[in-house]
């Protein structure tokens, strides 16, 4: 393994050694008789799109029609999926909205605590893969041409992210090779873009749309381009799911409904509207472009931008497959594979039953 290689490795887990580093031993919680009102705190990432199901569920209280009458719901923002993965691990929050590689992160460090996967948010594949080159980047229409101009060039991502698998992906199957491999958090990839600072970058939405908005970079390729998925699922703590199965149920039900308000087109403008009111640092256009936007082909577009597939479908658990192996590899994780108890589908499957429906249960596509 070469040296560059081997800074990579030991960078690339911050996400990791985080969660690590921060998580103390959280008491046993009493979470009340099945059918009791029960408290609980809901952590998710600010600007994940995948993940925005939950402002969703939060801003229409479609909790209320499902949790016990008396129960009581904080919502814990956090800028990225770590903070909410140390906070599930603690205790502090009892269940997560999360990007594929922190949800693999949060249910692997089974001597912490036991999470388990509930449902998945959202499927796509240029919700977090989207790579960006700089506005004066050469023009072409080929995404192969405009990978391998990086090699040699100055290359940003967020290490452990979903967006650091497209990369290593993409470069690898371009031979394409940066002569920096930056570790910048998505603030910081903004900043280098409008200080010149960078060439390219992997960033997901809405940052991507933002930049694209703003001038500051241009889209190349996507997942689409390559055919690589990225998702968000929900977590759940094992201790909250075992004491209280009717909560877990009934938080899934108002999930749902989120989702399908989402999908409905004629509820875009407030879907963007609700998401507006807590992700203010963006614009109404680039929230509305990282959700409905359309792209052309040549910029890795594509006419559906999210999947919801709420259930843990075979496309799903590839997903989840590959994001295991890549944290593996890169000595994240102690096994390539997930144990089968981690993923805990039985109250996603029962929910869509009694509603009649099948994964997936929907879609946004592209509107504008």
């Amino acid at each position: 393994m070469s040296t560059k290689s081997k800074k990579r490795n030991t960078l690339i887990y911050g996400i990791l050694a985080a969660v690590i580093a921060t998580v103390s031993s959280a008491r046993a919680a009493d979470y009340g008789a099945v059918g009791s009102p029960v408290h609980l705190t809901i952590g998710h990432p600010c600007c994940y799109a995948a993940s925005w199901s939950a402002y969703i569920v939060h801003e229409k209280e479609f909790w209320k029609k499902y949790l016990p009458e008396g129960s009581t719901v904080d919502f814990d923002i956090g800028l990225a999926g770590p903070p909410v993965v140390n906070n599930l691990l603690a205790g502090k929050v009892q269940i997560g909205y999360l990007g594929d590689i922190p949800a693999v992160a949060a249910v692997t460090k089974e001597k912490m605590a036991d999470v388990r996967l509930v449902a998945a948010t959202a499927l796509s594949y240029d919700q977090c893969g989207i790579l960006l080159e700089r506005m004066d980047a050469p023009q072409t229409t080929d995404p192969k041409k405009a990978v391998q101009w990086l090699d040699g060039k100055q290359f940003a991502v967020p290490r452990g992210s979903c967006g650091d698998r497209f990369a290593k992906v993409v470069l690898k199957k371009e031979n394409a090779n940066p002569e920096s491999y930056l570790n910048q958090t998505i603030e910081v990839i903004s900043t280098s873009f409008r200080a010149g600072k960078i060439d390219g970058a992997v960033v997901w939405e809405p940052v991507a749309s933002h930049l694209v908005n703003e001038k500051l970079a241009k889209r190349v390729a996507s997942g689409v381009t390559y055919n690589i998925q990225d998702g968000a699922f929900i977590a759940m703590r094992g201790d909250l799911i075992d004491a209280r199965p009717d909560v877990a149920e009934a938080w899934l039900k108002a999930e749902l409904d989120a989702q399908l308000f989402m999908a409905d087109p004629k509820n875009a403008d407030e879907v963007v509207a609700i998401i507006g009111k807590y992700v203010s640092q963006f614009s109404k256009k680039d929230l509305k472009d990282a959700i409905y936007g359309r792209y052309s082909a040549e910029e890795g577009g594509s006419d559906v931008r999210m999947v919801q597939p709420f259930t843990f479908t075979p496309e799903v658990r590839k997903l989840l497959s590959d994001a295991t192996e890549f944290l593996y590899e890169a000595k994240g994780v102690s096994s390539p594979t997930l144990n089968d108890r981690v993923i805990d589908a039985k109250f996603a499957d029962k929910v869509l039953s009694e509603r009649k429906l099948t994964a997936p249960i929907g879609k946004l596509v592209a509107t504008q």
